[in-house]
């Protein structure tokens, strides 16, 4: 089917053109009727102008309803005050096909009603945008690392064992064996990096935890790279310098985007490198003086929640790096500081504007020995991760890496209340449809 796409329009003025779309919205005024386009490049308005078309024409775009597809035909000119500085003088227009009862109309709907029509609500302009930023978002991550000389490596997303925690692991059958979903691509990034130096993986991970937060899915996607040759101060430089290009290129190609979100950019402006990094003592310092009288004080040795992450971020105008956590509640895998054995060589990075963490990574325990403790520690199966030790007794070298999750960071840039809307469909406790 011949036809130009909305975003190109603007190349084309004073030509004839023909866009294929569908009716995003519909209004009149006396022998003038405004069509709004959209192709899912654009949205672009379509006028009608009795005297110099066809009656039939005119009167059959008078019966055009909400998500009909459309064919139509006219000149491209400009217009500042049009979406994309262009708009369309129509001389003719063919249904493709009808749409009645649409469901979601202009009116307010609620998040249930939305989710489950969410095969429709993708269709809205706001979520046109969020899906532009992602797509502008995951093509930076990939053109970021490639620049780098990272080499990409598939993770698989079946396992025969935990990554992060045996609480909150899919199970599933796996022919006449127990497999599960995977928590995490690092385990193989660790693998690959030690095959090919430089690695990363980008794919859908899975948690079963039982959390209705606006922070949690149970299917998200996550950016993984790993370094061999690495500690933690090389990957705490590699992440704060991934985000500031990404930021930046989401600011410069996604502009339209986030005026379509209202998303006030000038936080996201002051993301620059280097990034404020604070110790986990100094956190815990940093959260209970925000803490009102007789409220009671963050302990050593607790994980953040929420409320303590934004104490944190609130100090800073971009995100801030937290190094050092205690090894009580981190994965097995991380490295003990040589300087205080409580502590692992970890990093988070926390987000501004109370988003939260958005990367968890640091250094990797190396040592044979120090690892097959770690898991008998944690009373993880021997067996299930004699691979990964092969890693430690074949030329083990000091690594690390780090885990960005994708909804959470696209959430911040496009400055969105719920992650649910940062993927296309959410997989959340109680919903698995659409």
């Amino acid at each position: 089917m011949q036809h130009t796409w909305i975003q190109d329009l603007p190349r084309h003025i004073g030509a004839e053109v023909t866009v294929a779309g569908w009716i995003h919205h519909r209004r009149a005024k006396g022998k003038l009727q405004f069509l709004v386009v959209r192709d899912g490049s654009g949205f672009l308005q379509a006028v009608l102008f009795a005297p110099d078309i066809a009656p039939a024409v005119f009167e059959a775009a008078e019966k055009l309803a909400q998500e009909t597809s459309v064919l139509v035909h006219g000149t491209v000119r400009a217009d500042e005050r049009a979406p994309g500085g262009v708009e369309l003088a129509v001389s003719d227009l063919n249904v493709i096909s009808p749409s009645e009862n649409f469901p979601i109309s202009p009116k307010e709907h609620g998040d249930a009603f939305l989710l489950d029509h969410r095969h429709l609500w993708l269709r809205s302009r706001r979520q046109h945008a969020i899906q532009r930023v992602r797509n502008e978002f995951l093509k930076g991550c990939r053109d970021f690392f490639y620049d780098r000389d990272f080499v990409c490596v598939d993770a698989p997303i079946f396992t025969p064992a935990a990554c992060e925690g045996t609480t909150t692991l899919f199970e599933t059958d796996y022919f006449d064996q127990k497999a599960y979903l995977s928590q995490s691509g690092q385990l193989y990034m660790e693998a690959a990096a030690l095959a090919l130096g430089r690695v990363y993986c980008l794919g859908p991970t899975f948690r079963a935890e039982k959390s209705k937060t606006r922070r949690h899915l149970m299917e998200f996607w996550m950016l993984e790279p790993e370094i061999a040759f690495a500690g933690i101060d090389e990957v705490m430089h590699l992440a704060e310098e991934m985000i500031a290009n990404l930021v930046a290129r989401c600011l410069d190609r996604c502009a339209e985007e986030l005026k379509v979100l209202e998303r006030d950019t000038k936080p996201l402006q002051s993301v620059t490198a280097p990034f404020p990094r604070v110790s986990y003592e100094d956190a815990i310092g940093m959260i209970n003086a925000a803490k009102a009288p007789g409220e009671p004080h963050f302990e050593w040795g607790s994980d953040f929640g929420a409320p303590d992450e934004s104490a944190i971020s609130a100090r800073f105008d971009r995100p801030v790096f937290v190094h050092r956590f205690p090894a009580v509640f981190k994965a097995f895998y991380m490295k003990r500081d040589p300087d205080d054995d409580r502590l692992t060589l970890s990093a988070d990075l926390i987000a501004p504007e109370g988003y939260g963490e958005i990367i968890g990574g640091g250094q990797r325990e190396d040592d044979y020995d120090a690892l097959l403790h770690r898991l008998h520690e944690h009373k993880l199966p021997q067996e299930a991760y004699e691979w990964y030790l092969d890693l430690r007794r074949y030329g083990s070298v000091p690594h690390a890496g780090y885990g960005m999750g994708i909804e959470r960071t696209v959430s911040w840039i496009c400055g969105i209340d719920h992650l649910r809307e940062a993927i296309a469909f959410p997989r959340m406790l109680y919903r698995l449809a659409p």
